[in-house]
């Protein structure tokens, strides 16, 4: 039997970094799927504190992840001591319409980690 995946939604609230109406549209969305999921605050913050949720995220296994680029949010993981495993996806907020970031997360649809 397969683990469910885990989503995890980060707000990105500190940094500013991802447009406004995106994060809220995932938000609204995510919370009316009925879906469960985790929020934070912002993993800048998290890694910097290196909280221990970090590290009880990380070992999930497959996790889809709605924050910034990929390669940030798994340095930010990294610097945080608890480095993400592999096939876990990084959905770029910063980039991606909210429409396909939450189908992503969801499963309608392929999931890609955009590269940068």
């Amino acid at each position: 039997m397969t683990r469910p995946v885990r989503i995890l939604y980060c707000h990105c609230a500190y940094a500013r970094v991802v447009p406004e109406k995106v994060k809220e549209e995932v938000l609204q969305k995510l919370s009316e799927s009925g879906v469960a999921f985790d929020a934070v605050a912002d993993l800048c913050e998290m890694s910097a504190r290196r909280d221990p949720a970090l590290q009880r995220i990380a070992e999930a296994g497959a996790v889809k992840i709605a924050a910034c680029y990929p390669r940030a949010v798994r340095w930010l993981f990294s610097a945080g001591q608890a480095p993400l495993q592999e096939g876990v996806e990084v959905l770029n907020m910063r980039v991606e319409s909210a429409d396909s970031v939450v189908n992503s997360l969801l499963g309608e649809g392929s999931p890609q980690e955009v590269k940068s």
